[in-house]
């Protein structure tokens, strides 16, 4: 089903017949990897937040709770409807179909996540990708990447690849790093100061 050298038609193709192809809505994976995702977060808000690869919504959903605004893209069109069905009931939510790195959102962001989407990426690709995070991300945000450890039938870079790179090219200080048999999470700011410490003495 895959076309690693055409990642838009595979995405079409794979939402084609279904709205949820990765079970993301239910499975207690999913549903533990999104709870990880935000605890990982340093602030309790953000002014603005951007979400590539946004799925059909399940953590857009989520970020809308903790961001003033949220822009969600995703390189399927299928997929940006069934966001867009999925966050109906928030006015802070703003979802575009956006083929990534030719086209990158206007404004700054205090927060980026790059969950899912790097194995899709070619070297340079990603590159450019951390290219458009340092132009548009604030001095205080934050960038989290998450990703499949294991390799993708179809696709040549796992997770540890993705992450490896990143890191070397990243250029923030690493906050956090979690890691088990399954998944990566990695979380970069500038602000160094731990959760405890930004919320100051107690």
């Amino acid at each position: 089903m895959s076309n690693i050298n055409d990642p838009k038609q595979y995405f079409d193709q794979l939402y084609k017949d279904n709205d949820d192809p990765w079970k993301i809505r239910n499975r207690w994976y999913e549903r533990r990897k999104r709870a990880l995702t935000l605890a990982t977060l340093p602030n309790d808000r953000y002014a603005r937040a951007f979400e590539p690869g946004c799925g059909n919504g399940e953590l857009t959903a989520l970020l809308a709770a903790r961001c003033d605004e949220v822009v969600a893209t995703d390189i399927s069109a299928d997929a940006v409807e069934l966001t867009r069905q999925r966050i109906a009931q928030f006015d802070n939510v703003t979802v575009e179909h956006m083929l990534l790195p030719d086209a990158w959102p206007e404004g700054k962001f205090d927060l980026v996540l790059l969950s899912e989407i790097g194995y899709y990426l070619d070297e340079p690709q990603l590159w450019h990708i951390v290219e458009h995070v340092r132009r548009t991300l604030t001095p205080d945000g934050t960038v989290v990447a998450c990703h499949w450890r294991k390799p993708m039938e179809g696709w040549t870079h796992t997770g540890e690849d993705v992450h490896a790179r990143l890191r070397g090219r990243m250029g923030l200080p690493l906050l956090c790093h979690y890691w088990d048999d399954d998944l990566l999470l990695d979380v970069w700011t500038p602000d160094k100061r731990s959760v405890h410490q930004r919320e100051g003495s107690m």
